[in-house]
């Protein structure tokens, strides 16, 4: 357009005898109004055009993608970029007269638009982001901590570029402006740079994963990882609370991660039983025949029975004392007997250790730990074999003539 056709209104305040400043302020004014209103409107066609465009694309498309640009407001921010940019067009001509006005509004407008121009750029890295995380080959990635690196580089080069534009600097100066104060910058920014050292860390090392479930008893965290960003990582616990951890922490302390076990061929049981050390006692002879009508451990009397007797003759032992010689104890045939169950309970994982150990006797006896890993690596299931198994435990031990240690309870018994 030309400059005449911003000059009607001060020809019309003139002809009207107005000074000549308030002529020029007039003009001003009404020229700007008529701008605004010019670019209200050209904001509202552009967003309901491109809005409308993106909503038949993202409809008629197989991928989910351009969904994801929609509700992330791309058209719309794209939309403000046409007003502002036939503003930066036209006002300066409105302003011919103002010089320093001018000088002003094109410093503002050129940093409006690298704002407006890096919030696109965000919208459109959140559509990836959003979509990425659907794809089964990238949603157990760290992607927020991605698009966050990404933004924090091009939100330096955006304040850079203001910056340089605003005070007409040389970028030789600006470094050097930052250098001097890079002691506060590190400062201010420590944790966002300790969090983009941890995340490329656990990223390149594949430390942790979206979908990991994770313990970390320093924060109480324990649970499924969720969100993985720049500074923190969101952990939803069982018990459905969140706990966020700073990402650092990752890599500066010692958490347990479970995706090894969900990943192997099962899960593990280790826990144990307490027998009373008064109850263990040599099998006399009489007992054997009714210990071999249990059928998980008869043939194997059988053959402990022929070689013990063996070893004893061969070697003159005096059997009128039980002590002498070789002998079966309750506890080793009920260790046994325990061992024998597992190897056949269906919810056991039969290709992986498969033990029944004595621990070091404590003063509240003998310790017999169960050290298993069930086929079903889910947690209820786990529990439900777990528990399946020391039920029986629990209920075979009487068979064996052995006693579970148990505190004393009675009227007199405070508990602690």
């Amino acid at each position: 357009m030309k400059d005449k056709e911003y000059n009607w209104a001060y020809d019309v305040l003139r002809d009207l005898h107005f000074s000549r400043t308030t002529a020029l302020y007039g003009n001003l004014v009404v020229n700007l109004i008529i701008i605004a209103v010019i670019a209200f409107i050209i904001d509202r066609i552009a967003t309901k055009v491109l809005v409308f465009v993106m909503n038949i694309i993202a409809k008629r498309t197989k991928t989910s993608f351009d969904d994801f640009v929609v509700q992330n407001k791309t058209p719309q921010y794209i939309a403000h970029l046409i007003p502002v940019l036939y503003i930066y067009k036209v006002v300066p001509v409105a302003l011919t007269s103002f010089t320093y006005w001018e000088y002003l509004f094109s410093k503002g407008i050129t940093a409006f638009i690298i704002l407006l121009s890096l919030w696109i750029i965000r919208s459109i890295f959140n559509s990836i982001k959003d979509y990425l995380k659907l794809q089964p080959d990238y949603n157990d990635k760290p992607i927020d901590s991605y698009v966050q690196v990404v933004m924090i580089m091009l939100w330096i080069f955006a304040i850079t570029g203001i910056v340089l534009e605003l005070f007409n600097t040389s970028v030789k100066v600006l470094l050097s402006t930052f250098g001097a104060i890079s002691a506060l910058v590190i400062l201010i920014f420590k944790d966002t740079i300790l969090g983009l050292v941890a995340s490329i860390q656990v990223t390149i090392n594949d430390i942790v994963r979206i979908g990991d479930w994770i313990t970390i008893e320093k924060f109480g965290a324990d649970g499924d990882v969720i969100e993985i960003n720049l500074a923190t990582v969101k952990v939803r616990n069982f018990d459905n609370t969140t706990t966020t951890v700073p990402t650092y922490s990752l890599i500066s302390d010692s958490f347990k991660n479970w995706r090894g076990m969900l990943n192997s061929g099962g899960r593990r049981i280790k826990r144990h039983i307490l027998i009373k050390a008064n109850s263990v006692r040599f099998v006399h002879e009489n007992e054997l025949e009714e210990l071999k009508k249990i059928q998980l451990i008869a043939s194997y009397l059988d053959g402990r029975k022929l070689d013990i007797d063996k070893y004893n003759e061969q070697n003159n032992i005096d059997k009128s004392l039980s002590i002498n010689g070789r002998n079966l104890t309750n506890l080793g045939i009920f260790r046994k007997y325990i061992n024998s169950y597992i190897e056949t309970h269906p919810g056991v994982n039969k290709d992986m250790t498969i033990m029944c150990r004595h621990l070091q006797p404590t003063e509240k006896g003998i310790p017999i730990e169960i050290y298993v890993f069930t086929s079903d690596k889910r947690w209820i299931n786990h529990e439900y074999i777990m528990a399946d198994i020391f039920d029986h435990i629990i209920a075979s031990v009487a068979y064996f003539d052995l006693e579970i240690f148990e505190l004393p309870t009675g009227k007199g018994y405070i508990d602690a």
